[in-house]
C-alpha cells in the first residue's frame, strides 16, 4: 500500500507522499480569463458564439448545437485581442445555474466564448490537460466551487476565487494513467447514461404524440371528423374551427434591446426574464436577474402580467411558461415573446399551452423556416399567422384538464429517470475524485 500523507487541506485529506498541492493559478500556462462582457449583435452565420448552454449541454464538449448564436468576423477579432481557443483549453461556467460544468476543447475549429465562461489553459510540464479536466469535474473540486459561490441575482465565482482554489498534483506519468483511466471508466459511465437519456427522448417523444393527439383531434375517438385545409394539423373533429394566432392573441416582443452589461445588474430591482428561467412550464423567479428602474421602463408594451404565456423565440426555440406569482416588476429580454389573449377569439390559456407544445405547432415552425438559415428564429410577423385547432371553449378545457393529468403522469416517469442521471453524475464525480486524490492508484 503506498505511504500517505495529510495535505492540510479538510476537504482533501490524505493524499500519497509524492504527490504536491498548489492553487490552480499556479498550474496554468496562462492567467485564468473569459470572455467578453458586451453582449454582440447576433447573425444568421458567421463565428460561433459559445456560452454556458454549449457547456452544460456537451457532457464535457462543447455542444456546438446549443451555442448562443454567430457573430461578425469584426467582433471576433477584438475578443482575439483577449483569448483565442485552443485544443485542451477547459471551459467552466462560472454563473447561473450550471456553475461548475466544464468542457474541454477537442476542435480546431474557429469559435470564441461570452463571458459566462473561465478558461483554463494548462501548463502541461506541470499539470496534462486531461488530467486537469478530469480532476476540475471531481465531487471535491466542485464542492470548492460551491463553497465559493456568491449571490447576488444568480449563483456566481469570480475569476480570482477559481484560482485561489486548490488542485492536487501527482508525477506527471501517473496523471497519464489516471486520465487514461478515467477515460475508460467515465465512458462506461456515459454510455449508461446514454441509454437514459434515450429512454427520457422517448418518454417526451410519446409525450408530444398524446398532447398532439388531443389538441388536434379531441378527446372523443368516434368523433367524425373533416380536413382542416392545413397541412400541419390534418384532420380535426367536425364543430371545430381552424384560426390564426392574430384573431386571438396579441404578441409582442422586445424590439431594439440592447444588452445588459455585467456591471448593470443589480441584486435588487424589478425582474428581467430570460429562456434560462423556464421551469416545468412556470417561471423560475429566484433565477431571474434584477435590472434597474430605468432599465424596466424602457418598454411597458412588454412588462408581464400574471398568466401571460411566455415562449422563447431565439436559441432554443418554444420553450413555454405560463407566468404564476407574478411579482409587481417583471419585464423579459428580446429572447422572449409575450403571448396574451384579448384578440377575436377567447382561449383557455391551458390550452394554448398545449398547442404550443405539439407536432402542430412544431411542424409549422419546421415547414416556415425550410430553407432558412441555420440559426432558426420564432419570428413575431409569421407567428401571427400560426394556425392552430380551435375547439369550442368547454371541449378546450377538458382538453386541457386530461393533458394535465397524463403529462403528470409521464412527467413523473420522466422526472425518475432524471434522478437516474443525476445519481450516475454524482458517482462519476465521486470516482474521479478518488483517483485525483490518490486514494485510489490505477493498477
Amino acid at each position: 500500500m503506498r505511504k500517505m500523507k495529510d495535505c492540510g487541506i479538510e476537504w482533501i485529506g490524505l493524499i500519497p507522499s509524492d504527490w504536491k498541492v498548489c492553487k490552480i493559478l499556479y498550474s496554468l500556462k496562462m492567467p485564468l480569463t473569459d470572455g467578453p462582457h458586451t453582449t454582440p449583435e447576433m447573425f444568421d452565420d458567421g463565428v460561433p458564439f459559445v456560452s454556458a448552454e454549449a457547456v452544460s449541454c456537451g457532457n464535457g464538449r462543447i455542444d456546438f448545437d446549443h451555442i448562443r448564436g454567430y457573430i461578425s468576423e469584426e467582433f471576433y477579432q477584438e475578443c482575439c485581442k483577449k483569448y483565442i481557443p485552443q485544443i485542451n483549453d477547459i471551459y467552466m461556467i462560472k454563473s447561473g445555474a450550471t456553475t461548475g460544468k466544464v468542457a474541454i476543447v477537442d476542435t480546431d475549429r474557429k469559435f470564441t466564448i461570452w463571458s459566462p465562461l473561465a478558461v483554463f489553459r494548462s501548463n502541461e510540464q506541470m499539470v496534462i490537460a486531461k488530467y486537469m479536466f478530469y480532476y476540475l469535474q471531481s465531487s471535491g473540486f466542485q464542492k470548492q466551487v460551491e463553497l465559493s459561490w456568491s449571490f447576488g441575482t444568480q449563483q456566481n465565482i469570480g475569476m480570482r476565487a477559481l484560482e485561489r482554489l486548490n488542485i492536487t498534483i501527482p508525477p506527471i506519468d501517473e496523471q497519464k494513467k489516471i486520465a487514461d483511466f478515467l477515460d475508460e471508466k467515465c465512458g462506461e459511465i456515459d454510455s449508461i447514461r446514454s441509454d437514459i437519456q434515450k429512454q427520457i427522448d422517448i418518454l417526451n417523444d410519446y409525450k408530444k404524440s398524446v398532447i398532439t393527439e388531443a389538441v388536434t383531434k379531441g378527446l372523443n375517438p368516434k368523433a367524425k371528423l373533416k380536413d382542416s385545409g392545413i397541412e400541419w394539423i390534418g384532420k380535426i373533429p367536425e364543430g371545430w374551427d381552424v384560426i390564426r394566432l392574430k384573431h386571438a392573441s396579441w404578441l409582442k416582443g422586445r424590439i431594439g434591446w440592447q444588452g445588459l452589461r455585467s456591471e448593470e445588474f443589480i441584486d435588487e430591482g424589478p425582474y428581467l426574464i430570460t429562456g434560462t428561467d423556464f421551469k416545468d412550464g412556470h417561471i423560475n423567479w429566484e433565477t431571474c436577474v434584477h435590472i434597474s428602474e430605468q432599465r424596466f421602463n424602457q418598454d411597458k408594451a412588454i412588462q408581464i402580467k400574471e398568466d401571460d404565456l411566455l415562449i422563447t423565440k431565439d436559441g432554443t426555440i418554444g420553450k413555454l411558461a405560463i407566468v404564476k406569482n407574478c411579482p409587481e416588476k417583471v419585464s423579459l429580454n428580446s429572447g422572449v415573446f409575450i403571448i396574451r389573449n384579448n384578440g377575436k377569439y377567447k382561449y383557455n390559456d391551458k390550452y394554448m399551452y398545449y398547442v404550443l407544445q405539439s407536432e402542430e405547432f412544431s411542424l409549422w415552425f419546421d415547414l416556415s423556416n425550410s430553407g432558412n438559415s441555420t440559426i432558426k428564429h420564432l419570428n413575431q410577423e409569421g407567428f401571427y399567422n400560426f394556425a392552430f385547432a380551435y375547439p369550442p371553449l368547454p371541449e378546450q378545457k377538458a382538453i386541457a384538464d386530461y393533458l394535465d393529468e397524463k403529462c403528470s403522469e409521464i412527467d413523473a416517469t420522466i422526472a425518475d429517470k432524471q434522478k437516474q442521471l443525476e445519481t450516475l453524475d454524482e458517482y462519476k464525480k465521486s470516482l474521479i475524485f478518488e483517483y485525483v486524490t490518490g486514494k485510489k492508484e490505477v493498477s
